[in-house]
């Protein structure tokens, strides 16, 4: 364990159980002086000590985690930049390691005021908003990525269901599961994917889905019948809006869905055995690479832990439609993510793999996969939605994959230089580089700050007024 000082953390703790420095000093069976060393930030805070505060107050460990600090500093510098703060990155790892709720206050702050500003414009050209605001999509993604990307309530409770079903051919067990226990019949046809008729006790289905994808839409069905108190009470979270709690019951029942058709247990028994090969997996499970992914990033559940990954989604536009963590890797919500990535390429290559070693600007190095993915109901002239997904580990995890066969992971000179995006990233000379950090000025004339487009080099970056 490296050394890690916690001590603002440590005394926030002591003050919220009333208790004063020596009582916890006794609690932990080490002296006052050694206590307030650590809460000064004088000494780290130590694994016995740790072992002790878990002992004597049954503490969530992950209190005094830093793995969280990565994400939060990204957020912190994007807040700041966004509203000009020249903030060192000393200062903002010092805010976020020591007072991580007042950081995390400051971005929130920032948040609703980029959502306010958004619904002011939306206002002044007369457009009417949309039902769920691009923040209700962000709220959502920061309360799975809290939990890890692992809801344990409704991971245990879709593995009971799922374990009762042979793997890859759930469809018939779970329609008949639906007929059996809900009175509901299902009927194929028509381009919704799921449309659930209460009156009729009908279940319809789009047509085009396949065995895999006709499970998991029937299981999400089951989440909102079976599991409806549960998700119900999981969304109820004062801290969220409406819509996002509207959207939050959405991402659960899908969450039930994919653990239902791909049970917690079998499933990561099968993704050690292949060393994470998604095709294999997929061709195992009977569903699609995304799916696999997808499901991937979730397993965390403590007693039986795979590997910590990050998965996304773009599309050729670089918008972002998933995001799911199980690590600490974050790109910036600011100005796009980095076109150095290699997911980007992967529209290009459509049908194979990438694997690319990336070293973010902390130094922090990662093994990404990269594939292109389609769906659509094919035929001539119907659309089809294309999208690139990507999956992610920390280098320390990545010889488990098969992925990283053959690539040198020790030598930190083969590492892709990537960034959370331009407008936070401050690789001055990179040569994708499209626009300078947010509130860093280009030279200009007396009185006059100007902001430009960087050419790709530090020096080609700066112009001097005419």
């Amino acid at each position: 364990m490296s050394k890690t000082f916690m001590g603002v953390r440590l005394r926030r703790l002591r003050e919220e159980r009333g208790m004063t420095q020596a009582a916890l000093a006794r609690a932990l069976e080490i002296s006052p002086s050694y206590l307030n060393q650590i809460e000064q930030n004088a000494r780290p805070l130590t694994v016995p000590v740790l072992l002790k505060l878990n002992a004597a107050f049954g503490l969530d460990v992950q209190l005094f985690s830093d793995a969280d600090e990565a994400r939060l500093i990204t957020d912190l510098r994007a807040a700041l930049a966004d509203q000009g703060a020249g903030a060192s990155l000393a200062e903002v790892r010092e805010l976020a390691a020591n007072m991580p709720e007042v950081a995390r206050s400051i971005v929130a702050m920032q948040r609703r005021l980029r959502d306010t500003a958004e619904r002011a414009d939306l206002l002044a050209g007369r457009i009417e908003s949309p039902g769920t605001t691009p923040a209700a999509f962000e709220a959502v993604r920061d309360w799975f990525y809290e939990r890890r990307n692992h809801v344990a309530e409704l991971d245990t409770a879709a593995e009971a269901i799922g374990d009762s079903l042979p793997p890859g051919r759930m469809a018939a067990g779970l329609i008949d599961r639906l007929a059996g226990r809900h009175g509901i019949r299902i009927a194929q046809g028509g381009a919704a994917l799921r449309r659930y008729d209460a009156g009729a006790r009908l279940l319809h289905l789009a047509a085009h889905l396949t065995p895999g994808q006709t499970a998991f839409q029937i299981a999400t069905q089951l989440a909102f019948l079976e599991q409806g108190e549960t998700i119900a009470r999981l969304s109820d979270d004062p801290a969220l809006a409406s819509d996002a709690r509207t959207l939050l019951r959405i991402g659960l029942a899908n969450y039930f869905a994919g653990a239902l058709i791909l049970p917690y247990r079998t499933f990561l028994a099968a993704a050690e055995a292949t060393r994470y090969d998604i095709d294999l997996i997929a061709r195992r499970f009977g569903v699609g690479f995304e799916t696999t992914c997808h499901r991937l990033s979730t397993l965390q559940r403590p007693e039986a832990r795979g590997v910590p990954f990050f998965f996304i989604r773009v599309d050729r536009a670089g918008n972002i439609s998933k995001r799911q963590s199980a690590t600490d890797f974050h790109f910036s919500r600011i100005g796009g993510s980095c076109p150095l990535w290699n997911v980007y390429e992967a529209f290009a290559r459509p049908g194979e793999i990438l694997r690319q070693v990336a070293q973010m600007p902390d130094g922090r190095s990662y093994l990404w996969i990269a594939r292109m993915v389609q769906s659509g109901q094919g035929g001539f002239g119907a659309p089809v939605k294309t999208f690139a997904v990507a999956l992610g580990c920390d280098l320390a995890h990545a010889e488990r994959l098969v992925y990283a066969r053959g690539l040198d992971l020790k030598n930190p000179e083969t590492a892709t230089r990537i960034g959370p995006g331009c407008k936070v990233c401050e690789r001055p000379a990179c040569p994708q580089r499209a626009f300078p950090m947010v509130g860093r000025p280009l030279a200009a004339s007396p009185g006059e700050t100007r902001f430009a487009p960087y050419s790709g080099s530090e020096t080609g970056s700066v112009r001097t007024a005419e």
